[in-house]
């Protein structure tokens, strides 16, 4: 069996209500829509399956992969919980307009309700306009009248939490936490292999065929975590040429590089695969004897778990998302 190398995919792109024209852009995606709202990088969600679009693998999906090369692609561990379902979701997303408010549930109850996994993700800010801003959980102590009042009341952006957000900026939202993206901000987002969302509110819009988009107040009543967190957002300091961790849960841990000259990562501690999504510049991966791949400001790569050696050479700055699973 040929070796295992960094693997990149073809993006699954999807056009929104809310989409705009930077993942086309900013990103370099193959896309003439000016409203393409996210860029679905690696998938394994049913419907969705990301092919492989580099060397001798191209054409074979995440899923023939893994089936083919188990732990050597995603780590023995991952293979023995997961199977061939690949565990993580990688998106860059681009909000032209503000998204529905919304919240995911949490495994038991995705399970339960959907035979499927349940939702934790985070979002990286890559750029957002002057006074862009997000929601991220309730800015006051809730329980469920209330929250049904507001909602009920078409009030709710009373005991929404809005986030005034800049470039890097670094959200960690769990499953049960109520959310939502907000017009102008493009971002790069890690998440659970789930594709469940249930709608709370969506700003009274109708879609093409002038109907109000479907809500799922009740689905969400049993989701929702009504409690108050004082932060919400991540503080992390940015460090030159060193791999600053903004993200550490059982699903996914998050790293950000930001570095002007080679870097050595060396995995053997992790039994698990690697990616990494540049947001700026460009990153030559070099690997076993004298191999390399590049990659620039808006691809993602797949760094399988046998490779456990890498040197990362870029251009000048660059800077680069790093995610695995403990």
């Amino acid at each position: 069996m040929k070796t295992l190398y960094p693997l990149k995919f073809h993006p699954i792109l999807k056009d929104k209500i809310w989409g705009g024209a930077r993942l086309k852009n900013i990103l370099n995606k193959p896309t003439i829509s000016d409203k393409c709202g996210e860029s679905w990088e690696i998938s394994a969600v049913q419907g969705n399956i990301s092919k492989v679009k580099n060397g001798f693998l191209a054409g074979n999906n995440i899923l023939e992969l893994t089936e083919i090369y188990m732990g050597d692609l995603v780590g023995d561990k991952i293979y023995d919980r997961f199977g061939i379902e690949f565990p993580l979701l990688i998106k860059f997303i681009d909000a032209n307009d503000i998204l529905s408010v919304q919240v995911h549930p949490d495994d038991e109850l995705a399970m339960e309700r959907h035979k499927a996994y349940g939702k934790t993700e985070m979002w990286y800010i890559i750029e957002a306009e002057k006074n862009a801003e997000l929601i991220c959980g309730f800015n006051r102590k809730m329980d469920k009248e209330t929250y049904l009042s507001h909602l009920n009341n078409k009030t709710l952006k009373e005991i929404l939490n809005f986030e005034k957000v800049k470039a890097g900026d670094v959200f960690f939202t769990p499953s049960g936490r109520v959310h939502a993206v907000g017009a102008g901000i493009l971002l790069a987002e890690i998440q659970q292999t789930s594709d469940i969302t249930y709608r709370i509110y969506d700003w009274d819009r109708i879609d093409d065929k002038g109907k109000p988009r479907e809500m799922h107040t009740e689905l969400a009543l049993d989701a929702i975590d009504l409690k108050f967190y004082g932060n919400y957002r991540t503080d992390y300091k940015l460090s030159l040429n060193q791999t600053i961790n903004i993200a550490d849960c059982k699903y996914f841990t998050t790293g950000l590089l930001y570095f002007d000259k080679p870097v050595e990562k060396e995995y053997s501690l992790i039994d698990s695969f690697v990616i990494y999504m540049c947001l700026e510049g460009k990153i030559d991966i070099k690997y076993g004897l004298g191999l390399s791949e590049s990659m620039v400001a808006g691809e993602t790569v797949l760094i399988p778990a046998s490779l456990k050696n890498l040197n990362l050479v870029p251009a000048g700055k660059a800077k680069t998302i790093e995610v695995y699973v403990k």
